[in-house]
């Protein structure tokens, strides 16, 4: 059965909106009324705002995405919902990274900063059935939509530096030598959040009047 799309475009947004708020109560105020104080907390900000620029990235894609689809179907609502599933997770893995911290008091913990990954990377793989769903409900592989979406770099890249940082983190845990590695683990995680800074171009070539 194929449906409109504008409920699940109000559905989506409405559940990214809960996902920020939810992220930002977690930001909590120093006790002391000081720079220091403020200062001393600044990499519970600096997570925050790597989880805040994924969530925008991923709901500008999702504009993008919808603006050439023209209707759902039942697949496409599920590979939306499950994708919405990971996204979720965003604000307690984001929330873990800060509250825990390594036995020798690196940031962050090997153990939550391995999650955080694990969740950016289902969240991107979770992606790709929403993307060809939609594809396949609105005209196939000879669609508008289709030829968008076509081949991009970054999204063969994110995922092998998503499971890169992983690795670096899940060694941490293993052993006390590699307890430096999730500082590289946040750089790469903040490293896929700057190449995805940028709107998909792809689309917006779709959608823009040519000269």
């Amino acid at each position: 059965m194929v449906m409109e799309k504008g409920r699940l475009e109000a559905f989506t947004d409405g559940v990214i909106a809960v996902i920020i708020t939810i992220m930002v109560l977690e930001l909590k105020p120093p006790h002391d009324a000081t720079w220091h104080a403020l200062l001393g907390n600044w990499p519970v900000f600096v997570s925050y705002v790597v989880s805040f620029v994924y969530v925008g990235i991923y709901w500008n894609n999702h504009h993008h995405l919808m603006h050439l689809a023209e209707r759902v179907d039942g697949k496409a609502m599920w590979a939306n919902l499950h994708f919405l599933f990971w996204l979720s997770l965003f604000p307690f893995t984001t929330a873990w990274v800060n509250e825990a911290h390594g036995e020798h008091g690196e940031f962050p913990a090997p153990i939550p900063a391995a999650l955080y990954g694990v969740v950016l990377l289902m969240a991107a793989l979770s992606w790709i059935p929403l993307a060809k769903a939609l594809v396949a409900c609105n005209g196939g592989t000879a669609s508008e939509l289709a030829k968008a979406l076509a081949s991009n770099w970054k999204e063969r890249l994110s995922p092998v530096l998503y499971l890169v940082a992983i690795t670096l983190a899940v060694s941490a845990a293993l052993s006390s030598t590699w307890r430096y590695a999730t500082i590289i683990s946040g750089f790469l995680y903040a490293a896929v959040a700057l190449i995805w800074l940028v709107p998909d171009r792809r689309i917006e070539r779709h959608v823009m009047p040519k000269p």
